[in-house]
């Protein structure tokens, strides 16, 4: 499945990015070329986008060691990991279902691997199955994004037993926390997950210096859209499609705050030009939060910002 669908072709066209979108379409393939394989085959995370059980969108992490991703074949790619029963999108991948609706098939996701050492970065998605103790997802669409607003990090895994006093569990709610608001408010780095009105998923990343997202109230999130490719593959699955989920790593403890709600794009010029950088402005309103503790084996080393981050009003 390759090119524009109707609501990334009209978001291009009212951010007067047509002919720009229409030039970088030739980015999306539907298979992946040899050097993208070689770096997949060194990552440690891939980040994973996709629907429960009850339609919500989620985003969420699978890890492992390197070669846990693998590409057997040019549109095919191998995950050896599965969520643990305890990550929102467990049902899903463990199951792979049809993309939460209950019935038999695969389930259809969105992926990105993330190098943030090099800033390099790979976006994908497609139809998942159960595959032994991992996934075996059939490629619709790879696209090779920019490096802008990648934080520079550089991890390491952590042993069992090494993390003193952190252990996994997962706790709920309807509504950010304190603690909560306050890790958004320093956070640089989150992942979003969309799907368009067909159900095919999205995961994409959005960087800025720690501030860029903007907790407007304890179920309420609004950040920059900043400059990118023009392709607005977010964007036009918010078009047509509002239900959204966003992951935010902790970096130095391995927890995971997962969001799931809906989001919409304000266009209103004198919003937008209340933010330093912003093309646009997203507002996400919340619905559901789950923080699952140590969620991962990797700990990342401190940021080195994008020297294109834009700046953070005060």
């Amino acid at each position: 499945m390759g090119g524009y669908h109707r609501g990334e072709l009209a978001v291009q066209e009212r951010a007067g990015l047509a002919r720009r979108a229409a030039s970088a379409e030739r980015a999306i393939r539907s298979d992946i070329p040899e050097v993208a394989a070689e770096f997949l085959g060194r990552q440690p995370f891939l980040v994973v986008g996709g629907a429960d059980r009850q339609g919500r969108i989620w985003a969420t992490q699978l890890t492992g060691e390197p070669g846990f991703l693998a590409v057997p074949a040019p549109d095919v790619l191998t995950v050896d990991a599965l969520p643990p029963p305890d990550d929102p999108l467990a049902g899903l991948l463990s199951g792979a279902d049809g993309g939460g609706t209950g019935g038999a098939g695969p389930a259809r996701i969105g992926m990105i691997a993330i190098e943030p050492a090099t800033r390099r970065r790979m976006r994908m998605n497609g139809r998942a199955v159960r595959d032994g103790r991992g996934l075996r997802v059939t490629l619709d669409q790879a696209v090779a994004n920019c490096p802008k607003y990648i934080q520079e990090r550089h991890p390491h895994r952590i042993a069992p037993g090494e993390a003193a006093g952190q252990r996994r569990g997962a706790t709920d709610g309807d509504s950010l926390s304190p603690a909560q608001q306050e890790a958004l408010r320093a956070a640089d780095t989150f992942f979003v997950a969309t799907a368009s009105d067909r159900g095919d998923a999205d995961a994409s990343h959005r960087g800025g210096n720690p501030g860029f997202v903007q907790v407007v109230t304890d179920r309420l999130l609004r950040w920059p859209d900043y400059a990118g490719n023009g392709m607005f593959l977010t964007l036009g699955n918010l078009e047509l499609n509002p239900a959204a989920g966003l992951f935010v790593p902790d970096w130095g403890t391995g927890s995971a705050l997962h969001l799931t709600g809906f989001a919409r794009t304000v266009w209103d010029a004198d919003e937008v030009a209340r933010v330093p950088g912003a093309e646009r402005l997203v507002e996400f309103e919340i619905t559901a939060v789950r923080e699952v503790a140590a969620a991962s084996p990797l700990r990342w080393s401190a940021p080195e910002f994008h020297r294109f981050n834009p700046p953070v009003a005060s």
